[in-house]
């Protein structure tokens, strides 16, 4: 990979187990939690007696040279130098989107071998040890238990927790779990586990003393006990519906590593290779390095009728968790791998706004803070809070692609009573939408959105297929109609006599991405036509700064998901390099060293908010048009 990552992805599971290295050199500083708090794993090799450090930091011990890291989809690879050995170290976190059960299971493998560089013989031993902060929110929160795991084969391990355990006791954005237990295990040649306390902080520890080219596995795992409040109720995570322990989930991931690797790999050359097809290189890049992050971001479990649910959690904003809008600009990644997974997306927001809870209606923007799901929290349901026209354009919009994606409207068909509610209600209020916030709220609520009307339009849109696809030829002929009406009046307000369009309807100043036109394209729906499309990337070229075109005129700052969706309406593979090469420049240049922000300035190429989000899930959107 030419890109440099502004961080590097290590174990990424689910919100609470996501740990990254801000540095391209992982022994440079310490390891920590997707937000950035510390949750420390210190990795060292001893050649002869001499203590290297390969991963986290420790001010006391000498670094070894890190000389080459590689990064697919699922796996990093840091290569070390002494003047004795070379170390390799190669992280992978399977989680596959259509594998549901590697997916959730919550264990991750570091897999380390060395070969002598100086064609001497050496003692080498390698221990890694993970820090109680993994286990807690706050540094020094409580007491921690540690001891050994009693596994049934050649495994060796222990686990660490909170002495009080309190699952599913609090929500938010910025915290860690304080409940379950982290579990560090190895397999490989003269293991052995012992902990000790570093900077008053109690650490696990799991030792081997490999031969040369003779590879150790060390499994880290998290055992969350309960992983999601939904409507009251406690659920696990979908690896143990069947009452597999953990430590049999970890016996059977050091089992099938061989196999789960060669997987991995498979999926990620693929992934890679479409991606190079679509776009180029930079853009197969920016996809390989973002897949984990969405992964991480979700929970999978099963609600009370063993459906699946796939919650998002809104990282670095407000902790919202399944969020329409969020889940929205995610579901070309999931669309491409695992369909299944955006019905998972959508399951919790029928559920909530069929309830006597929701009073309005219109689509509710979430469904509780995450882990508990228990009712919105965003803006405690007072109106001026809501995204009435952007979440029920989502909601349509989402529905018909599952549909298109399943080549199946039965989904859409179970909910077509409350789709077609949401349905009139764009057609009242989504032509001219007053004074609302949309997905991009962080600009504050905008009257007359032109992005926004056309929020509207492809929803009607996509209840036009949905209905198209359940043979109701009436009422798809009818929503077909409403878009059409619709676009027309956008047409004649929207567009200013040069060609280019407006970002308000009763103002000729300023401008905006019109990302939410990308659905006319990816169904072939012919509301707009491609020349249309091409003038208005034309136009978007103007506003460019060093780091790509602005979200709007209001500010320097953009969204990189939005970005891929304008980029992809065209048909020429230059103008959409033009928008991707600055985005892949941001990710290389900037000095915020944080998981991928979808939210940063044009100008300087620092991040302004948000880290870690799901909606990056979005940056596929050249692959899913691809494959129409």
């Amino acid at each position: 990979m030419k890109l440099r990552p502004p961080a590097i992805p290590l174990i990424t599971v689910d919100p609470y187990f996501s740990i990254w290295s801000p540095n391209e050199n992982i022994n440079f500083v310490p390891t920590e939690m997707w937000s950035g708090k510390e949750k420390a794993i210190l990795g060292t090799v001893t050649i002869d007696g001499k203590k290297r450090l390969f991963l986290g930091y420790h001010r006391d011990i000498l670094k070894i040279d890190q000389v080459s890291l590689e990064i697919d989809a699922l796996s990093t690879t840091a290569v070390f130098e002494s003047e004795e050995i070379i170390l390799t170290a190669k992280f992978t976190s399977p989680v596959l989107a259509d594998n549901l059960y590697l997916l959730t299971r919550p264990v991750s493998y570091l897999q380390v071998s060395y070969s002598s560089k100086d064609g001497k013989p050496h003692n080498v031993e390698i221990d890694v040890g993970v820090c109680e902060d993994l286990c807690l929110d706050t540094p020094w929160q409580n007491d921690v238990i540690a001891e050994e795991t009693p596994f049934s084969n050649s495994i060796k391990g222990m686990r660490m927790g909170n002495v009080e355990q309190k699952p599913l006791n609090k929500s938010g954005d910025d915290i860690g779990i304080d409940w379950g237990y982290i579990h560090l295990a190895v397999n490989g040649r003269s293991t052995r586990t012992y902990s000790a306390d570093i900077d008053s902080k109690t650490y696990i520890h799991c030792v081997s003393i490999p031969e040369e080219n003779d590879s150790t596995l060390y499994l880290f795992a998290y055992d969350d006990i309960e992983s999601i409040e939904y409507f009251k109720k406690p659920l696990k995570s979908y690896w143990n519906k069947d009452g597999e322990t953990i430590l049999q989930a970890i016996e059977k991931a050091c089992e099938d590593y061989n196999e789960t690797l060669n997987n991995c790999e498979i999926f990620s050359k693929k992934l890679y290779d479409n991606a190079l097809s679509a776009g180029s290189e930079k853009y197969a890049e920016i996809l390989t390095l973002s897949y984990r992050q969405v992964m991480a971001a979700h929970k999978l479990v099963l609600d009370e009728n063993g459906d699946v649910l796939w919650i998002s959690k809104e990282c670095w904003s407000n902790g919202c968790a399944a969020t329409v809008d969020v889940s929205y600009p995610s579901t070309p990644m999931f669309l491409i791998y695992n369909p299944e997974l955006v019905k998972g997306m959508l399951r919790p927001i029928y559920k909530y706004a069929l309830s006597e809870d929701w009073k309005f209606d219109f689509a509710p923007h979430d469904v509780g803070q995450y882990p508990l799901l228990n009712g919105q929290v965003y803006g405690e349901n007072q109106l001026k809070y809501q995204m009435p026209v952007e979440e029920c354009g989502n909601m349509l919009i989402m529905e018909a692609n599952v549909a298109i994606a399943t080549k199946d409207a039965s989904f859409a068909k179970s909910h077509i009573e409350i789709l077609e509610k949401w349905s009139k209600y764009l057609i009242e209020y989504g032509t001219d939408p007053g004074n609302q916030l949309c997905t991009d709220d962080f600009a504050g609520h905008l009257a007359h959105n032109c992005n926004l009307s056309l929020k509207a339009i492809m929803g009607l849109q996509g209840m036009s297929i949905i209905f198209d696809m359940m043979e109701d030829k009436e009422k798809s002929a009818y929503y077909r109609k409403e878009a059409e009406k619709m676009t027309e009046s956008w047409l004649n307000t929207a567009v200013n006599e040069d060609g280019s369009t407006r970002l308000t309807f009763d103002s000729a100043e300023g401008f905006s991405m019109k990302y939410n036109m990308v659905w006319d394209k990816v169904w072939n729906t012919g509301l707009f036509t491609q020349q249309f499309r091409e003038t208005e990337l034309e136009n978007n070229k103007k506003h460019f700064n060093k780091y790509g075109l602005p979200l709007d005129s209001r500010a320097d700052y953009t969204k990189s998901d939005w970005l891929v969706w304008v980029a992809s309406m065209t048909d020429k593979k230059d103008v959409f390099e033009e928008f991707i090469e600055p985005l892949w420049n941001t990710y290389n240049e900037s000095s915020s060293r944080a998981p991928l922000t979808d939210w940063y300035d044009t100008k300087s190429g620092r991040m302004v908010g948000f880290r870690h989000r799901t909606v990056q899930g979005g940056l596929f959107i050249k692959i899913l048009g691809q494959n129409k």
